[in-house]
């Protein structure tokens, strides 16, 4: 177990790392941050200079190297996820891995075996806020069978984010960058699956409509090798067909919802207004809004959660392996869309 003080490198330092893991970290006793990585250096010091992070260093080997800290913030793309966090352990440092775990399924199995290789350190990929509060209260109430066994989950995310065919190349829809990854498929399967559990197959349809868009550092025109619009379905390992709708071309888009129906009862959350209305079967003549108990609203602690597995060895969710499941589900999206054919899971 690591020394009380907690110093952390940051390699990385997206809106993310700005917003929630900084701020987070200023809350927690006897935890800063030493030392600031970037692509660029000029947003590195900015960073810096607004958090007080006394050392600004131009390369990740630069952080990993430093004897003054004992954490790692990995808040890169996923292309690195892997070699940052091998790296990282190698150096005896705790992991903090920005969600999505990796760029692939190859990489995620490589970063969960070098943490099984160094149990004496913390592994942790941070959740996704878009559950938050709702989770703890909706995994409860499937998973008690409040609705009786489930026929049919539907998840609907759709954005306008590249609606705009001008919009210049989001990392998002950059193969290179994101690997398997597919816009929002991993962040929203994260939380999906804790909830509903997983799933056994999955189909998976796209379409690209902007064949060709800007790179956004050199003003080139590169292709969108990753669906902009994605549906996704099969049949989940508690018997309930799904059909997720993912879309970034989508104009004037409804909230985000997902529906669950059961024998026993209709679950309609928006996760975007935090609303949750059930329907019961011979009890409610309509869905009526439920409003989540204040013990069981979910709340943001990935930081603190980080530093209490440091200091006490108290588990983290979601660890390396919890998130190898989102990342499975990923990666046998991406394959049935290459393949145009239905993926089983687990994959081997």
């Amino acid at each position: 177990m690591a020394q009380r003080p907690i110093r952390i490198g940051i390699i990385g330092a997206g809106a993310i790392v700005r917003n929630r893991h900084l701020p987070g970290f200023s809350t927690v006793e006897d935890c800063r941050a030493v030392v600031v990585c970037n692509r660029r250096r000029e947003t590195a010091e900015a960073v810096a200079k607004k958090w007080e992070i006394p050392h600004v260093v131009d390369t990740p080997e630069e952080v990993l190297a430093r004897d003054d800290i004992n954490a790692v913030i990995v808040g890169t793309y996923p292309n690195l996820h892997r070699a940052l966090a091998l790296a990282a352990f190698k150096h005896g440092k705790h992991v903090l891995v920005q969600s999505r775990m990796a760029y692939d399924w190859a990489d995620a199995k490589a970063m969960l075996a070098a943490a099984k290789k160094h149990p004496e350190l913390v592994n942790q990929v941070c959740i996704t806020g878009r559950s938050v509060p709702a989770e703890g209260f909706l995994t409860r109430l499937v998973r008690a069978g409040e609705l009786g066994e489930l026929r049919l989950v539907r998840a609907n995310a759709l954005l306008g984010d590249v609606l705009d065919p001008e919009a210049p190349l989001h990392w998002r829809f950059d193969r290179e960058l994101s690997g398997s990854n597919i816009g929002h498929v991993g962040i929203w399967n994260e939380w999906l699956n804790r909830i509903m559990g997983p799933a056994k197959t999955v189909a998976a349809t796209g379409k690209v409509f902007t064949a060709r868009r800007k790179d956004p550092v050199t003003g080139k025109l590169r292709p969108v090798d990753i669906p902009e619009s994605v549906c996704i379905s099969g049949e989940m390992e508690n018997g309930a067909h799904y059909v997720y709708t993912f879309s970034g071309v989508s104009a004037f888009p409804p909230p985000a919802t997902l529906e669950v129906y059961g024998t026993r009862g209709t679950l309609y959350y928006d996760h975007e207004r935090q609303d949750i209305r059930i329907g019961r079967v011979g009890k409610s003549q309509a869905l009526e809004p439920v409003t989540i108990p204040e013990p069981e609203k979910t709340r943001w602690t990935v930081e603190q959660d980080f530093a209490n597995a440091i200091r006490k060895g108290t588990p983290v969710t979601p660890s390396f392996a919890d998130a190898m499941a989102y990342t499975m589900f990923v990666e046998a999206a991406r394959r049935s869309l290459d393949q145009g054919k239905t993926i089983r899971l687990p994959l081997r």
